[in-house]
């Protein structure tokens, strides 16, 4: 399911409106709240509730430059398969983690090798019959590719962690600062102004964050 989300967010890298698609790609937590609670026994306090929503919001907010009316019928329902493939792939790990009998972090780590045997086995067929010169460049480069595997490595593992602990809408709530990081590097070190709605968006994401976190 993973592999449909990832592919569904690079269609919508060919859409017009982009940004606002990838924002609702991003809007994950919101979605796997709606999609826990009716088909996986997901249980959220009322404050729970308020800051997943709250988090939603200022993601969209973050992605609609122009204001939500912008937001194309397309983009909006691509936009929406993929944070539901992505909030379904986070829910099947949760699941997947819980039902081993195995301590913490163990079951995380048999997961997360499992999702990725599968997935470099799936994704090195396609490459070898479908697009062998991909492979080939990734091959040429291999210091890169490595830096990028450990990288994408010990961010599953946070991810695959934090949701064997606690429910998923609330991880990938509070996984939402690293909005605010990013706003960081892009200001510290790109130089980029930050214009006024995005500071807005950032406090509602740090008010999200803190709701989940003592709710």
């Amino acid at each position: 399911m993973q592999i449909v989300a990832t592919a569904l967010m690079v269609v919508l890298f060919k859409q017009k409106n982009f940004a606002i698609g990838a924002g609702l790609a991003k809007s994950e937590a919101p979605v796997s709240a709606f999609l826990g609670v009716l088909f996986f026994g997901t249980s959220l306090t009322f404050l729970g509730w308020i800051g997943v929503l709250i988090g939603g919001v200022a993601v969209l907010i973050l992605s609609c430059p122009q204001g939500f009316r912008s937001i194309s019928l397309n983009t909006a329902a691509l936009g929406l398969a993929c944070s539901s493939a992505f909030a379904l792939t986070s829910l099947w790990i949760r699941e997947a983690s819980l039902s081993l009998a195995l301590p913490f972090p163990h079951r995380a780590a048999w997961v997360l090798f499992i999702v990725i045997l599968l997935q470099t086995v799936m994704l090195t067929s396609y490459l070898l019959i479908r697009d062998r010169e991909t492979l080939k460049q990734m091959l040429s480069k291999p210091k890169l590719v490595i830096m990028t595997t450990i990288a994408s490595f010990v961010g599953s593992f946070g991810w695959f962690s934090a949701m064997s602990l606690q429910a998923v809408p609330y991880v990938k709530t509070l996984g939402q600062v690293e909005i605010f990081f990013t706003m960081l590097v892009s200001y510290f070190y790109l130089k980029e102004s930050i214009p006024r709605k995005d500071i807005v968006a950032l406090l509602l994401v740090a008010v999200a964050a803190g709701l989940v976190m003592w709710q």
